[in-house]
């Protein structure tokens, strides 16, 4: 794709000798003889670098370069000038230019500066992205059967540009396997946006996908790229495709179908080359049978259909996950990593993981806080693990009925005051909504509710 690059000049000449060195290049050259007509462009076009005069009728560069570093601070500027000085290049800088260049320009010297600067750009968005990777966890974990199988559907699909549909319950790790997928993909180097549908009111869904223009709306006051926009080249991530609305459906389907689009407000039709990857919990067609989904929407998603098993299908992989966790909660929170006993990882192959992964990972980062010594053993279990073939709690190593693990002094009240800290820390990441509380801890909403009365949490 063709580096698109603005030339802002009062003087015709100029924007005809640098349009045709940057023709020549195989740059895309816009051209705008005014400030202002230059804002107007860069609200309307993807650019990747901005040539901008100081000494223009009307507003000035250093007036143009300061809108551009407040709306669009990733854009690389180079500040042109005949009457260049110290004063003016300093100024320049501060405001945010890459560089200074004086006229008359030199070929050699105007291409050098233009590549360091796309060079510099696309090293400040690596390095975005790295952070992002960074951040979260980014390979599957699990040799079992069903893991191999979804590893290897994935490393066949990856390569490609075909769209997938990720299918499976809450907590099963669908996020992860979009990132994978992405990750392996010929895309990895542009962005992956991640858009959760259930989590936009309907009446804002359009602003955030397709963006709007200054003025377009009460509150719009600055233009605002949607997340088609900002995922141009790379991947667009509908989580939770189902949750959508079916007047929401039909305005994604369009521009599912074209890849062309308008700001909300806007006028000009704007062309992205985006993947589409999309998750649900829901049976789609199901749904669909109940008047919930639009067929021809499925259908457009579900090129490449991707389920991701639930954690009681796949407890051989338990001893793996319970590692992992163990060494990532423990570098985030300075500790060593502790060994696990065999017996705790048999109790653990006993239970259905309803909440899936996201339940086992809470419950390894409770573990490994509230669990005394460098071992994790049974006794450190919650008592609804220590079930006897009768179903009676007992002890390890006796035979009589246990005490729940909790229910000893300092520890009970050690215990009560880490879930007090762990619920309001979860509440407040999810804004107070006790639903998606709920499911990113992997319990019940009702259970959550008696939780919150009995610790006397205030929401």
């Amino acid at each position: 794709m063709k580096k698109r690059v603005l030339v802002v000049d009062d003087e015709q000449s100029i924007l005809q000798s640098v349009t045709d060195i940057l023709e020549d290049e195989g740059f895309y050259p816009l051209t705008a003889e005014s400030g202002e007509k230059a804002l107007k462009i860069m609200e309307e076009e993807l650019l990747d670098l901005v040539l901008l005069d100081v000494w223009m009728p009307g507003m000035d560069g250093l007036e143009v370069l300061r809108k551009i570093r407040a709306e669009w601070p990733f854009v690389p500027v180079l500040i042109m000038s005949g009457h260049g000085n110290i004063e003016t290049a300093v100024k320049a800088t501060k405001l945010g230019a890459y560089d200074f260049i004086e006229k008359p320009l030199s070929y050699e010297q105007l291409l050098l500066t233009i590549y360091n600067a796309l060079r510099y750009h696309d090293l400040q968005e690596e390095n975005v992205l790295l952070k992002q990777k960074a951040a979260s966890r980014q390979e599957l974990t699990g040799e079992s059967p069903a893991m191999l199988q979804l590893k290897e559907q994935i490393s066949l699909v990856a390569p490609t540009d075909a769209w997938v549909l990720i299918q499976g319950e809450n907590g099963t790790g669908k996020e992860l396997v979009a990132r994978t997928i992405h990750n392996l993909s010929r895309r990895k180097d542009k962005p992956l946006v991640e858009i959760n549908c259930a989590a936009i009111p309907e009446e804002l869904i359009e602003s955030e996908l397709f963006g709007h223009e200054k003025g377009a709306f009460t509150g719009a006051t600055s233009m605002k790229r949607g997340k088609f926009d900002l995922a141009n080249g790379g991947t667009l991530f509908l989580d939770e495709i189902g949750d959508m609305s079916m007047k929401t459906q039909a305005k994604i389907l369009r521009i599912l179908q074209e890849q062309r689009f308008e700001r909300v407000g806007g006028s000009k039709t704007i062309s992205v080359d985006v993947r589409i990857i999309a998750a649900t919990n829901k049976d789609l067609e199901k749904e669909i049978g109940a008047g919930q989904f639009r067929e021809d929407l499925f259908y457009r998603l579900n090129v490449i259909p991707m389920e991701v098993p639930p954690l009681r299908e796949r407890k051989e992989d338990i001893p793996l996950l319970v590692n992992e966790f163990l060494r990532e909660f423990a570098g985030q929170i300075a500790l060593r990593p502790k060994r696990v006993a065999s017996e705790v990882f048999e109790a653990l192959k006993s239970y259905d993981w309803p909440g899936n992964v996201r339940e086992l990972r809470n419950m390894v980062e409770r573990l490994l806080i509230l669990s005394r010594g460098k071992q994790i053993t049974i006794g450190d279990l919650p008592s609804s693990f220590l079930r006897s073939d009768t179903g009676t709690p007992v002890r390890e190593n006796e035979g009589e009925t246990a005490a729940p693990w909790f229910e000893c002094g300092d520890y009970r009240q050690a215990k009560a005051m880490f879930e007090k800290a762990y619920l309001t820390n979860k509440l407040r990441e999810n804004q107070g909504n006790i639903k998606k509380t709920a499911e990113a801890i992997g319990i019940e909403r009702r259970h959550l509710h008696r939780k919150i009365k009995a610790l006397g949490l205030v929401i």
